[in-house]
């Protein structure tokens, strides 16, 4: 069950990533944003990246466990 514990961390990591990037795109869009309408179509175009990034870090987390939990 090592296989699950590691294949976990690596969806983990996939998954923190793109939360980090999500990060660093509404950090510059803040920055850049005229106006109120702009930084919400900004943050429009980040929400599916981040709700994926998120899903795939819980996912990884939980096979993390599983691997734990099925360790002899």
């Amino acid at each position: 069950m090592i296989v699950l514990i590691w294949a976990g961390t690596a969806i983990s990591a996939v998954g923190l990533t793109g939360l980090l990037l999500c990060i660093r795109t509404v950090t510059k869009a803040k920055k850049k944003a005229e106006n109120d309408d702009a930084l919400r179509d900004a943050i429009k175009r980040v929400l599916p990246l981040n709700l994926g990034s998120l899903f795939l870090s819980a996912l990884g987390l939980m096979t993390v466990v599983v691997g734990i939990i099925l360790e002899p």
